[in-house]
């Protein structure tokens, strides 16, 4: 079996903090670089931060970055996104996702969570 699965997002006041997790299968956590996605109603999907496999190297995105911090604890098959200083247009529906590739270049998502939910009001 092959699974992700988010939790912890919510409501929460612009400024505030969130930190949310997704919980894996090892098929599909194991030499996999991990990402976190989002989507907001009425726009497209789009890239957020990722964590390597080897070396966990991290890369974000511009509209996230110094905010938003991307981890991974390997024993227990978990990626995390702790996300500071929010701000009302970060809500979205987060999505975690697997690149069983590791992908230094084009990646290759294989495996998706369902999505959490993440409103941050005015």
């Amino acid at each position: 079996q092959v699974h992700l699965v988010e939790s912890g997002g919510g409501l929460v006041q612009a400024g505030g903090s969130l930190r949310l997790s997704c919980a894996a299968s090892r098929r599909a956590f194991s030499s996999s670089a991990m990402g976190w996605f989002r989507q907001a109603p009425g726009k497209e999907r789009e890239f957020v931060a990722v964590i390597r496999w080897n070396g966990g190297r991290t890369y974000y995105a511009d509209s996230v970055k110094g905010r938003f911090t991307i981890s991974r604890d390997n024993a227990k098959n978990t990626v995390y996104l702790q996300m500071n200083s929010l701000r009302p247009e970060d809500t979205a529906v987060y999505f975690c996702a697997a690149d069983p590739l590791d992908s230094y270049g084009t990646p290759a998502y294989a495996y998706w969570g369902q999505g959490t939910q993440v409103t941050v009001s005015s």
